[in-house]
């Protein structure tokens, strides 16, 4: 569980940091707009980049944390054997998910979008960078269900 609790924390910090990037510059680009008169111009797009990077890293850390939004009609209604039984098939569900959706498409994504070298408009960043946080993502949830299912963390 080392590597569990150490991913846990830089995964925490770096959410911290974007956040705190993103809070900047949203302050800068409403300083520039109301006091200078004269809005920034890349502000606005950094920020819908970095709310991309926070929303799927953090789907990824709260995966990982068990915080996740869980409909539990269903588990509620059974024993705690087949409680187990539903949440290693919801574990299995979610590697596939994340490993066909998430790894491949987003490794095609970022692979396509560098291959077209297709640039943000305002940054001028390869917008590869931006979409690389989705298979990052979901190596990284991967990692959480396959750590669960191994150490029996199923409830």
């Amino acid at each position: 569980m080392k590597i569990r609790d150490k991913i846990d924390k830089v995964l925490g910090n770096i959410l911290a940091f974007i956040m705190a990037v993103m809070v900047i510059n949203v302050l800068w680009q409403v300083f520039t707009r109301f006091i200078m008169g004269s809005p920034s111009s890349f502000t606005d797009e950094l920020a819908r980049y970095l709310m991309i990077w926070v929303g799927v890293l953090g789907a990824a850390y709260v995966s990982g944390k068990k915080m996740h939004v869980a409909i539990d009609l269903i588990p509620r209604k059974l024993n705690k054997k087949n409680q187990i039984k539903l949440k290693l098939f919801v574990n299995i569900l979610i590697i596939l998910f994340c490993l066909t959706a998430l790894v491949v498409g987003g490794i095609r994504l970022v692979y396509i979008t560098y291959v077209l070298e297709q640039y943000s408009p305002a940054l001028q960043i390869p917008l590869a960078l931006v979409y690389l946080v989705i298979p990052i993502s979901g190596i990284i949830i991967i990692y959480y269900k396959v750590s669960d299912i191994i150490n029996k963390q199923l409830l």
